[in-house]
């Protein structure tokens, strides 16, 4: 039970550091704006499936959030450059 809020808590802080840099690049306007906003919404999607799916597969609260954890982490270095 302490993992699952444990990857939680680490999510909640991860995905803001990913939220600022997003906010960022979207407020710098341009191309690179419209891009970022429309895979934002694209991979938000993708997610919600995939968590749907492995819930249904039998997947836990934890590995779904370690999943979340692993897109955000994803999202994190590709925004960092």
């Amino acid at each position: 039970m302490l993992d699952a809020w444990m990857s939680a808590l680490m999510l909640a802080i991860e995905s803001g550091n990913v939220i600022g840099l997003r906010l960022m690049k979207i407020a710098a306007g341009g191309v690179d704006a419209n891009v970022e906003t429309s895979l934002m919404i694209q991979e938000k999607v993708v997610a919600a499936l995939e968590a749907q799916a492995a819930l249904c597969c039998g997947g836990t609260a934890t590995s779904i959030i370690e999943r979340y954890r692993e897109l955000v982490a994803e999202n994190a270095r590709r925004l960092a450059v």
